[in-house]
């Protein structure tokens, strides 16, 4: 069996970090969420992977996973560009599957759970397909699956006015390769995609046969900066670690290097990276994420992500915030004139 993340899209809801970055490298728990798409693969024993490539700086997507060797994989990469959808994004890599089944996972979707048991069941059936859902408050957001009176799965809906159930596609779908066939036939939708929806509807309408399963577990598509602070908040709940340092209070994970002086507090659930110092009196609460080689002073900060490289001087308090790589916010209090001096790229949220 193989596996296929697929690494692309736009992320235009997630500007401006994803200027310089394609949204799946943008760290939950100082690690990139697609490197969690990849653990589920990899520690399902699945170790050929397809990563399809975006046109938002593919070359960063290389250069941190590379050949997959230090994640116990090999890794091929498939250009997409363009995003043109997912069936568009699954239909360059059946070279790569070369008639073995596989698991295709959105490189920005996280689960609260491994993926094992269902390959297991899949490799076990005789699906031709085999989809994941979970329960959404909000399902018109999303491919929603339809039901007959009797419980079976009889269609799935892209984004629907009014959604047939609440089960919602997660982004995780196992495939023969007969998929192929039917993703060729497609049209573009309206919104200009190769709907994969559309593609496995047309593997039903033909007699294929299509499973599910319901997560039961947490599962977050993490398309807005509130979807990526509340998949922090669930991956640092998971923290069983105590540092026993008198200023570090709660589950807490302290990297190599890493300096605090007497006057900070660090509360967890927290992660602190590599190399940052902490000090003058800084606070560190709850549900943080500080990157590798920051420097925090003074300030107050929670339920934030702080991305690596990034330094932080003031005396205001920082919550709910996702602060991007080489970032700098410094305390002007000193300066002359008085007043904000601000430097804000495109699309940039300032509450002051």
């Amino acid at each position: 069996m193989k596996g296929i993340i697929l690494h692309g899209g736009a992320g235009t809801r997630l500007r401006p970090i994803t200027h310089t970055g394609p949204k799946q490298l943008i760290p939950i728990g100082n690690k990139p969420m697609s490197q969690y798409t990849l653990e589920y693969i990899t520690q399902s024993e699945i170790k050929d992977i397809a990563i399809i490539l975006g046109d938002i700086y593919p070359d960063k997507v290389k250069d941190y996973y590379r050949d997959g060797s230090d994640f116990n994989c090999r890794i091929t990469y498939i250009d997409q560009g363009k995003p043109l959808g997912i069936a568009h994004a699954i239909s360059l890599t059946e070279q790569f599957v070369n008639h073995d089944n596989f698991v295709v996972i959105l490189g920005d979707n996280l689960i609260g759970d491994s993926i094992g048991r269902f390959v297991e069941k899949f490799e076990n059936s005789d699906y031709d397909a085999y989809l994941l859902f979970s329960e959404s408050s909000h399902p018109k957001d999303f491919g929603v699956a339809k039901f007959s009176t009797d419980g079976k799965l009889v269609g799935l809906v892209e984004k629907p006015k009014d959604p047939p159930s609440n089960l919602v596609i997660t982004g995780i779908y196992f495939f023969k390769p007969v998929i192929y066939e039917h993703i060729k036939s497609l049209k573009p939708s309206w919104r200009n995609e190769y709907e994969i929806t559309e593609a496995i509807q047309s593997l039903m309408d033909s007699g294929g046969k299509v499973g599910y399963d319901i997560i039961k577990g947490w599962w977050k598509d993490t398309g807005t900066v509130e979807d990526i602070l509340s998949a922090n908040r669930l991956v640092l709940d998971r923290i069983d670690k105590n540092e026993e340092l008198k200023n570090v209070q709660g589950k807490v994970i302290i990297g190599k290097n890493v300096k605090i002086s007497d006057t900070s507090i660090i509360r967890g659930p927290a992660i602190i990276g590599d190399n940052t110092v902490i000090e003058d009196k800084a606070f560190i609460g709850p549900y943080t994420s500080i990157g590798e080689n920051c420097i925090i002073k003074n300030a107050s900060i929670e339920n934030s992500i702080i991305v690596r490289n990034s330094v932080i001087e003031t005396e205001n308090v920082i919550i709910d915030s996702i602060i991007g790589e080489y970032s700098s916010i410094l305390n002007a209090n000193s300066l002359k004139p008085r007043g904000m001096r601000l430097i804000i790229g495109e699309n940039s949220k300032l509450h002051l």
